[in-house]
């Protein structure tokens, strides 16, 4: 692969991605962050290139069902740290793809399947998204309130949580072992894992007094110090005064006289009520004044169009001009940085700089119609 100029902790590391969607995207996303080289690799996928996780990548088009498609990426994968692959279990063997395969031209090699079932089991080959994962999980069963339908938390628990940070989590993993070994490993990322993992303080709770069933669990908004308050303008402020002191500082500040007992759940239904009429005395903006600076656990319910104009969030993105997020965490010696987006068909450029010839490349490329059209919609950088 190409040269790397980028900086930040992983600079020098060359990622393949072979994902779509959501899940894989976000996680080479944060590894290009870190300053690791990603190419895309499509053959015409559905949708193309995800603007939103294309920064600081390059694209480029092979067609893997063709022999000269999957000879040019294990010529890519020969001096490539990682490689990351969403397709369902024993497509990538089916192509000669698979971890066994490739990692005997390459056993530093660090390839991670990222899928919602995992690779094992039976519903492994079994079409899903999020919503799907968290059901099987468990945690979709704990959200919502009681009597109604559970409600999933956008697609942010299965996707991007239990997806692409487990899958994150197991790759920078495999590269310190590598460092150790010397060889590189295969890693079986499944969603409903991650999701599982994240259970662990829920699991033995569930059926208790705090987590009683869904709708009555002490951090999905049940409890009276642990919700939402309309105010009077309509809009919302959060409550998370778990802590006695934080309690105390929340009752002063509604202006209560006498503070409700906090864990007495006899009083729960007449504390909510009050703490009703308390915030619906004043807007939204009224109140994040009252609580500026206060140790009550009370903050804003923003909008998605509301969060950069927050003073908070504008002291800690340098991205609020163009609302595009940060990258996180902040590292005080080798700072991650977000590269620039350009989704242009680099195939000719990526695959040059590698030795091959044009008709090498040609030879590659996708050549049904339907295919071809989207490879043309990227304009070429040679």
């Amino acid at each position: 692969m190409m040269k790397n100029t980028k900086t930040g902790p992983l600079a020098g590391i060359k990622v393949l991605d072979l994902t779509g969607n959501a899940p894989g995207p976000y996680c080479t996303m944060l590894l290009a962050d870190m300053g690791a080289e990603v190419i895309v690799v499509g053959g015409g996928r559905a949708g193309g290139p995800v603007s939103t996780f294309s920064p600081g990548k390059r694209f480029v088009t092979l067609d893997l069902k063709s022999p000269a498609g999957t000879k040019i990426l294990k010529e890519m994968i020969k001096t490539t740290d990682i490689l990351i692959e969403g397709y369902r279990p024993g497509v990538m063997k089916r192509l000669g793809l698979d971890y066994a395969t490739v990692s005997e031209v390459n056993s530093r090699l660090i390839y991670c399947s990222l899928t919602g079932y995992g690779q094992t089991g039976p519903m492994a080959s079994d079409a899903g998204h999020d919503i799907n994962y968290i059901a099987l999980s468990g945690v979709l069963g704990s959200l919502g309130p009681s009597g109604e339908p559970p409600l999933p938390p956008l697609n942010l628990v299965a996707d991007f949580a239990g997806g692409s940070l487990f899958a994150l989590n197991g790759i920078l993993s495999a590269l310190y072992e590598r460092e150790k070994s010397g060889q590189g490993q295969y890693i079986d990322a499944a969603m409903i894992d991650g999701c599982l993992s994240m259970m662990a303080m829920h699991f033995p709770i569930w059926g208790t007094p705090f987590m009683a069933e869904r709708g009555q669990n002490f951090t999905g908004g049940h409890f009276p110090f642990y919700r939402c308050y309309q105010c009077s303008d309509g809009k919302y402020m959060s409550v998370g005064a778990i802590e006695p002191h934080f309690y105390a500082s929340l009752c002063a500040k509604l202006g209560l006289g006498d503070v409700p007992e906090q864990m007495n759940t006899a009083l729960w239904e007449s504390t909510a009520k009050q703490f009703e009429a308390a915030f619906k005395t004043r807007t939204r903006s009224e109140w994040e004044q009252i609580f500026d600076g206060s140790d009550a656990c009370v903050a804003p319910v923003l909008t998605p169009d509301e969060v950069w104009a927050h003073p908070q969030i504008q002291a800690r993105c340098q991205s609020v001009q163009d609302r595009s997020v940060p990258p996180a965490p902040a590292l005080s010696r080798s700072p991650l940085n977000r590269g620039e987006v350009d989704e242009s068909n680099q195939t000719y450029a990526v695959l040059h700089e590698l030795g091959f010839t044009d008709e090498e490349i040609a030879a590659a490329m996708p050549k049904n119609s339907a295919e071809m059209e989207m490879v043309q919609a990227w304009p070429q950088k040679v």
